[in-house]
C-alpha cells in the first residue's frame, strides 16, 4: 500500500489580537478552522493558500511568512495530513463573493476564545499553528520554490 498524505495549506491571519477563522460544517459537525484546504494539481503552495482563503472568507490573502509545517495523523481514520501554515495579511472582504460550500461564516476570534473552544477546533493543527505564530515562529517564503 502506498503512503498518500493529504497535502494542505492554512492561513494564520491576525489583526488586532484576533484571528480570521471559518466556521464550517464537516459531516454534520460544526467546527472552527483557519482558512485551509488541499493543494490542487499544478498549484503552488502560495497559490493554494491564497485561493483557499478567498474561497472560504472572501478575503484576498497576501502571505508574508511560513509559520510551520505540520504532520498529523487523524486518530479515527488514520489519514495523515501535512499542513503548510502561512501567516500574512488580508484586506476587507469582497462582499460580492459567496463562501465555499460547507463554510457557514468567517469570523474573528482571540486566542483565549479559541483555547476555550478547543473541542470545536477541526484538528489540533489549528491551535498549534496559532500558538507558533504567537510565539514568533516565522520562516521566509523563499523556502518554497517551484521547479518547472
Amino acid at each position: 500500500m502506498t503512503f498518500q498524505p493529504h497535502l494542505t495549506v492554512a492561513a494564520v491571519i491576525e489583526q488586532n489580537g484576533r484571528f480570521l477563522m471559518v466556521e464550517e460544517d464537516v459531516e454534520g459537525r460544526i467546527v472552527l478552522n483557519q482558512p485551509a484546504g488541499h493543494v490542487e494539481a499544478g498549484e503552488s503552495f502560495l497559490q493554494a493558500v491564497k485561493r483557499e482563503t478567498l474561497e472560504e472568507t472572501a478575503h484576498h490573502f497576501e502571505p508574508q511568512a511560513v509559520t510551520g509545517i505540520y504532520r498529523w495523523m487523524h486518530p479515527d481514520n488514520g489519514i495523515t495530513f501535512v499542513r503548510h501554515a502561512f501567516c500574512g495579511v488580508v484586506g476587507e472582504p469582497d462582499t460580492d463573493l459567496a463562501l465555499d460550500e460547507g463554510i457557514l461564516r468567517a469570523l474573528w476570534l482571540g486566542p483565549d476564545e479559541l483555547r476555550a473552544q478547543a473541542d470545536k477546533l477541526r484538528s489540533p493543527l489549528v491551535m498549534q499553528s496559532i500558538e507558533d505564530y504567537l510565539n514568533g515562529q516565522r520562516y521566509p517564503l523563499k523556502l518554497y520554490r517551484d521547479i518547472e
